[in-house]
């Protein structure tokens, strides 16, 4: 399984919950009502996005451009070498 570390912003919400964004992959950006819970939903998110620009045939975002997704990766089935 191949592991991505990107910087993630994880603000408390004033009425509960918290926030979770990521200035490196637009569009992410995650709610639950604890940080475990926030932070499980990114993760999720994270791969969706990451998906979804393979599927459309967007470009990655630069911090993601020089990472080599190998087909065996069990977390990455449908991404290209």
């Amino acid at each position: 399984m191949k592991e991505i570390f990107l910087p993630l912003n994880v603000d408390a919400l004033p009425g509960g919950g918290f926030l979770v964004t990521c200035v490196d992959l637009p569009g992410l950006v995650a709610q639950g009502k604890t940080e475990a819970e926030a932070l499980a939903m990114a993760q999720d998110l994270a791969h969706k996005l990451v998906q979804s620009y393979y599927d459309s045939g967007n470009e990655l975002p630069p911090v993601l451009q020089d990472i080599d997704y190998s087909e065996n990766d069990e977390q990455w089935p449908d991404l290209p070498n």
